[in-house]
């Protein structure tokens, strides 16, 4: 394993939460958490232009008429995602959003592996299974549903 890539990977995590904290306060002091989301995707958009103009690009527009209806569904669900941690966050907190953002996303890729969906088929075993129980359990402790909201 790349440690360059854990080491990103990791610091990419890091800053999810402070990403929801940002957009979260740029809600209250605007126009609310789905404005603040709208705000975030498109200065998102606009970094993500420069860099693929900078890296000089061949554009063929044919191509994109060969593209899948569902390949374009990434945009929706980066969308979906973003305005829900901004509304969430401020409920939740930060650390109880990003754990159970953490355990969704393990219990949808080790079925999405399982079945191959997009990509080669990785079967479940039995320490991918241990290791999602123990991420579940760690968002629990995290996030303590058995006690009053507040506390």
């Amino acid at each position: 394993m790349n440690a360059t890539g854990v080491a990103l990977a990791l610091f990419i995590g890091m800053l999810l939460p402070l990403q929801a904290l940002i957009n979260a306060s740029l809600g209250k002091q605007t126009f609310g958490p789905v404005f603040a989301s709208l705000a975030s995707f498109m200065v998102g958009t606009g970094v993500l232009l420069g860099w693929w103009l900078l890296t000089r690009p061949v554009f063929m527009p044919a191509a994109l008429a060969k593209v899948p209806w569902w390949a374009w569904m990434g945009g929706v669900i980066g969308a979906v995602f973003v305005a829900s941690a901004t509304l969430l966050v401020p409920r939740l907190g930060a650390a109880s959003l990003i754990c159970l953002v953490v355990a969704g996303q393990l219990v949808g890729s080790v079925v999405l592996d399982h079945y191959g969906v997009l990509h080669a088929r990785q079967p479940v075993e039995s320490l991918r299974i241990v290791g999602l129980l123990l991420v579940v359990a760690g968002a629990v402790l995290v996030v303590k549903p058995w006690q009053a909201s507040g506390g």
